[in-house]
């Protein structure tokens, strides 16, 4: 026969204290995991932007110190003097993510559906670019926009520059020192961040979704309008944001590609820090800027209702 041994029982709890709980193993170890990426945003993001935040609401000068007194009019006077230089900014990188949508497009288009074997090849020549240095890439499109250069010669064969000289994008028959030039330095900069976030999203679709959509008889046109572009719209989202906000504070195509007619904001905030010295308004300049980009970008993930991003 078999003894069934009873476990003994556990020891009563003594009055007045309650029995010990147990805690889970391990309860604490995803926010362990978090810790350093914490420490990182607290040390060199929300620390500078105090920082910052400080110094634009202070007054005085560089030789006998500055000191917080809360001068909020800064704000306003930045705001009244270089309003121009802001919507220029928000100009020039609204087209060059216009232009980047464009042309991006059909290339993601083409690399997820119509590549093939070769589609590897093709993501390496959109990201080949990121191998050269940004001041470098910009600075060969003042060789190419040259004014005895072939591509100058062919816009004043085809007359293109007579359209974009009534648009006020360029002056006669030269392109450098125009705004045509800095949106064709952003467009060509920025253009892998629109690519990228929407060959992701394109790749994502089922192919026989395209199918199911001509056997219901829908055109080509259709089936894009219907299908492909609805189920790629986080990609297209993502894509503009990642092109908008850092081609709003850029300063460098400007400043090499335009001339003193075509600064924008970062060129402003960057003369302010570095040459004129008052940190203060380039504080404040820079507070704008970003609260500015933040109500656009807001705006525009409402109005896109793509909810993957809201």
């Amino acid at each position: 026969m078999t003894t069934v041994t009873e476990a003994p029982p556990e020891p009563p709890a003594e009055a007045g204290k309650p029995a010990a709980r147990r805690r889970p193993r391990g309860r604490f170890v995803p926010y362990w995991l978090l810790l350093p990426g914490i420490l990182w945003l607290v040390v060199f993001f929300a620390l500078p932007m105090l920082y910052q935040a400080s110094t634009s609401v202070q007054t005085g000068s560089l030789t006998e110190g500055y000191e917080v007194t809360w001068h909020f009019a800064t704000y306003w006077d930045a705001i009244g003097e270089y309003w121009p230089q802001f919507l220029r900014s928000v100009q020039y990188a609204g087209t060059a993510t216009v232009l980047c949508l464009l042309l991006g497009y059909p290339l993601a288009y083409l690399i997820a559906f119509k590549a093939g074997r070769w589609r590897s090849l093709v993501l390496i020549l959109v990201i080949a670019p990121f191998f050269t240095s940004f001041l470098i890439r910009t600075l060969a499109w003042k060789t190419i926009l040259a004014d005895g250069g072939p591509v100058v010669g062919a816009l004043n064969t085809l007359h293109v520059l007579d359209v974009t000289s009534w648009l006020g994008m360029t002056e006669g028959d030269r392109v450098l020192a125009t705004p045509l030039a800095v949106v064709c330095g952003l467009t060509y900069n920025f253009l892998p961040f629109m690519v990228l976030p929407l060959y992701t999203s394109l790749e994502r679709i089922d192919p026989r979704l395209h199918e199911a959509a001509g056997d219901l008889y829908a055109r080509p046109f259709t089936t894009f309008r219907k299908v492909t572009f609805r189920l790629s719209m986080p990609g297209v989202v993502s894509g503009t944001l990642l092109t908008f906000i850092p081609a709003s504070g850029d300063y460098i195509n400007s400043q090499l590609l335009g001339s003193t007619n075509e600064k924008m904001i970062g060129n402003v905030i960057q003369s302010q820090f570095l040459t004129v010295l008052d940190y203060p308004t380039a504080a404040a300049l820079s507070f704008i800027l970003m609260a500015a980009i933040l109500l656009i970008v807001t705006f525009y993930i409402r109005r896109s209702g793509t909810e993957d991003l809201v």
